[in-house]
């Protein structure tokens, strides 16, 4: 547990410290962002705000989680290190098509082909290392079952281990697309993806821990978790959530600086790399359903109109529509992070409902 708060308060201390100083860096060098015309009318005064702000995100992370294994001289743990992997792999595809936008004041940034090539990248090595490096009792970081509280009995190496691990890349790549579009389209109003992140990543934090504490290591059970490192992954959890909430004094309406998809593609990997090795790969689309939510409207939206040349909302992703239909931002914000909340609640009270009944 030492771990775990020291991680979370040195994110923490990371972001709430480390935001002003960078945009005072991004002021002087002018890199702010730029705002669609076709967009709510009110987001016109935010033209010039300094974006890229998900790096003291993920900085914040990176030194909570090394910090924390210095502190009380421990080694970080494979599945640690992966999770770490994604958020600063995913995160760096993000920083350069902030960098593109902001270097050419426009809102495209790479082409689609280019982030998909990155994205994929970054996936496939992922899911490749991720079933390597068993432990001594020979489990790896991620499992070739498909998981919802826990692994099933679907198992994607059925036909042998070559099939199971081009499976399973296919299934972790879909996650991991999955995870960092839902909060790269959340990331449109003052606070929405922060806020709301804090929330998915703390019920990591307790799912984890839940997990350590049952461990089938520690104890013999058939409730017991069979998931490698779930310590170290708690310390992930803890040092995102703890960078989120430092970060949100800052993104709050009004907000002084975006996180840009700096930070969403990187918040979106490290949801997906929680999922995958703490086994809960569809209790992610429960825990993490304002995201789900944000990314249906756009599918709906997009398909609606291409078959029937008719929108369904004045604007997606959703947020927006609702801000068309004249609710505040504000008002916007902070039921989307009840509806977000309520997600969570509904997750973790699946997770121990699986529990108790066994």
């Amino acid at each position: 547990m030492k771990a775990i708060l020291i991680g979370a308060l040195i994110a923490l201390v990371t972001g709430l410290a480390g935001t002003p100083a960078f945009i005072k860096f991004l002021v002087r060098r002018g890199y702010g962002q730029f705002i669609r015309d076709d967009g709510p009318t009110t987001h016109h005064t935010k033209r010039g705000t300094p974006t890229m702000g998900g790096a003291v995100i993920i900085i914040g992370c990176v030194l909570g989680y090394f910090l924390a294994h210095l502190v009380l001289w421990t080694a970080p743990s494979v599945s640690g290190l992966l999770v770490m992997y994604l958020i600063v792999g995913l995160g760096a595809v993000g920083f350069a098509d902030d960098w593109i936008k902001i270097s050419n004041q426009r809102s495209l940034g790479l082409r689609a082909w280019q982030k998909l090539v990155a994205q994929t990248f970054v996936g496939v090595s992922f899911a490749l290392l991720a079933v390597n490096f068993p432990d001594q009792g020979g489990r790896t970081p991620a499992s070739y079952r498909v998981s919802f509280v826990r692994d099933t009995w679907f198992d994607l190496a059925f036909a042998g281990t070559a099939l199971g691990m081009v499976l399973f890349v296919l299934w972790a790549n879909l996650i991991i697309a999955g995870t960092s579009n839902g909060t790269n389209l959340t990331d449109g109003l003052d606070g929405l993806l922060t806020g709301a992140s804090v929330m998915v990543f703390a019920a990591y934090v307790l799912i984890s821990i839940w997990q350590f504490n049952q461990n089938c290591e520690t104890i013999g059970s058939n409730k017991c978790y069979d998931v490698r490192d779930p310590h170290d992954l708690a310390l992930v959890a803890a040092c995102v959530m703890g960078a989120c909430f430092g970060f949100l004094w800052w993104n709050a309406t009004p907000a002084k600086i975006f996180m840009g998809d700096t930070g969403s593609l990187a918040l979106g990997g490290a949801l997906a790399g929680l999922a995958i090795m703490t086994r809960t790969e569809l209790l992610v689309v429960i825990l993490a359903g304002l995201f789900v939510l944000e990314t249906l409207s756009v599918i709906i939206q997009v398909g609606s109109f291409k078959s029937r040349g008719k929108r369904v909302f004045r604007m997606a992703p959703i947020h927006h529509h609702f801000e068309m239909v004249g609710w505040n931002e504000v008002t916007v914000v902070i039921r989307f992070w009840i509806i977000a909340g309520l997600c969570v609640a509904l997750g973790l009270g699946l997770f121990y409902a699986e529990w108790v009944t066994g």
